[in-house]
């Protein structure tokens, strides 16, 4: 029954083509944040391995990735999503979407990573076993990563959060995934049918409080690890 407002049956009422606004927004949030996930595990690993090989080895690698980061991060990311995601509109799937939003997701974690690694590689236990004979692939996995994990588990929660909002950016201009009711996408819906003007709030707060919630849980997930990576913001106890 399209645009039912909230009622025992429909406890987040109904919208014009009939949906279910409860099951809307609990599948619109699993996918949502599959995108959000996505994209950020993808962006990240790339990130990490470019930031790795720049920042140890150092050099020509050095030169070639952060000169590659440095240009990628002077294109504007959105127009170039939003030309990218226009044209296989009709195909977009949540996965290729994420996939998407990767492609331009990997220069900022590049260049972060790279920089800690600079640092890190002169350290005195790395030159003691650089000293024992250890290899650098040996010296990088044993030494330098285990070293760096509270940092990359708080990058990898910021991009899951800008990989999610990037989604959510494209989703509400109507260029998202036509067949799955994300977030965005029913933000983009009732827009489109006119929630606002018509009454019909239930359409348009739903989605926008989940993605609050969402993005509220995220960012005290990154505020635990940030102080967990560096001992000057944690608590004395």
């Amino acid at each position: 029954i399209p645009d039912m407002p909230p009622s025992e049956e429909y406890p987040l009422g109904t919208e014009t083509m009939g949906r279910e606004m409860l099951s809307a927004v609990l599948v619109g949030t699993r996918y949502s944040f599959q995108i959000g996930l996505i994209a950020g595990t993808v962006g990240l690993s790339i990130g990490t391995l470019l930031g790795f090989l720049a920042g140890y080895f150092g050099g020509l690698t050095d030169t070639i990735i952060r000169g590659a980061a440095d240009v990628g991060l002077t294109i504007p990311t959105l127009a170039v999503l939003v030309v990218i995601a226009s044209v296989i509109k009709t195909l977009l799937t949540p996965t290729l979407m994420a996939l998407i939003i990767a492609m331009m997701a990997w220069m900022h974690p590049t260049r972060t990573i790279r920089s800690q690694v600079l640092s890190m590689r002169e350290r005195p236990y790395v030159e003691i076993a650089r000293l024992s004979g250890l290899n650098d692939v040996k010296i990088i996995f044993t030494e330098i990563l285990p070293n760096m994990l509270p940092y990359l588990a708080s990058s990898f929660v910021g991009a899951v959060s800008s990989g999610l909002l990037a989604a959510i950016g494209l989703e509400a201009l109507g260029l998202g995934p036509q067949t799955e009711p994300t977030l965005g996408m029913t933000i983009f819906w009732s827009n489109y049918y006119g929630a606002l003007l018509r009454g019909m709030w239930w359409w348009w707060v739903p989605p926008i409080l989940a993605i609050a919630w969402m993005f509220i849980s995220l960012f005290m997930v990154s505020s635990g690890l940030d102080e967990l990576a560096n001992p000057r913001l944690r608590r004395a106890v």
